[in-house]
């Protein structure tokens, strides 16, 4: 009986012995796997770090681009109308010249009777000073002030004579001009609008503009602002991707790492009890 009762607590206590380590290698196998898990998802993390720079970049030159393209275009179309425009008010500007030089001969005639009615005035104003100043000499108690008001007077009607001349002579130049400028503004009107037809590709200011088969300026420009856009929107899609990516690759990360923490943590443990059994 004593030999028995010896011999199952050895039993007992082997089996014991073989469970916890069985328990701590597979404790060391799950930390293991843990740990190339989080290697691996560590290398994925990094990997995909480095694709999200790069399409950063590639969204940075794709956003460069389209607003460049847009600029551009922006650009263009403010010529095209400028062109227009000058187009435009040239022809208005060369009706309106050929009534001004009809109307021309009319304000120099005027100004000439205006001229007269001056000259009359000055004379008729020299005339009251001269009278002023007799009187004056006769009797003192004739204002100083009324003397200097007319003699102003005087001299502003000599001035107004001598601006009305210089106005008249500008009359004369401008008619001279107006018939020059005609000319020149037909040819002004005739090269905006051949200007506008080329940054268009339009046949006629009337025309309607399109981009198919049109190779001119703004056509160029406005295809070119629209595959930018579309450029712009390709590299932003896979940019929105590759975030999303590597935001799940970096849950899993975290996952794996918490993960790999709870089984050191339960290995250590396992040790601890071993050593203390």
């Amino acid at each position: 009986m004593e030999t028995t009762a010896f011999i199952k607590p050895t039993t007992k206590r082997y089996g014991i012995t073989e469970k916890k380590k069985s328990d701590l290698d597979l404790l060391t196998s799950q930390v293991t796997d843990a740990q190339a898990v989080v290697q691996q998802q560590l290398a994925v993390v990094s990997s995909l770090n480095q694709k999200a720079i790069k399409y950063q970049g590639y969204l940075t030159e794709a956003e460069n681009s389209r607003s460049q393209s847009l600029s551009n275009k922006q650009l263009a179309e403010q010529v095209v109308q400028n062109a227009l425009d000058l187009t435009q008010n040239s022809e208005i500007a060369f009706s309106k010249m050929t009534a001004a030089n009809e109307n021309t001969g009319a304000v120099a005639k005027e100004m000439a009777a205006l001229i007269n009615k001056l000259i009359y005035s000055v004379e008729i104003i020299n005339k009251l000073s001269n009278l002023v100043i007799r009187k004056k000499a006769l009797n003192p108690l004739i204002s100083d002030d009324l003397i200097t008001k007319i003699s102003a007077a005087g001299t502003d009607a000599n001035n107004a004579v001598a601006l009305t001349l210089n106005a008249l002579k500008s009359i004369f130049a401008a008619q001279s001009l107006c018939l020059e400028s005609e000319a020149i503004t037909a040819l002004e009107q005739k090269q905006a609008l051949a200007l506008y037809l080329t940054l268009t590709g339009k046949k006629s200011v009337n025309e309607t503009f399109t981009l198919k088969n049109n190779n001119s300026i703004l056509a160029l420009l406005a295809t070119a602002d629209i595959e930018a856009k579309a450029a712009y929107l390709e590299a932003n899609r896979a940019n929105d991707e590759t975030t999303r990516q590597l935001n799940v690759a970096t849950t899993q990360l975290n996952k794996a790492q918490i993960e790999l923490k709870s089984l050191e943590a339960a290995l250590a443990a396992a040790n601890a009890a071993a050593l203390a059994s």
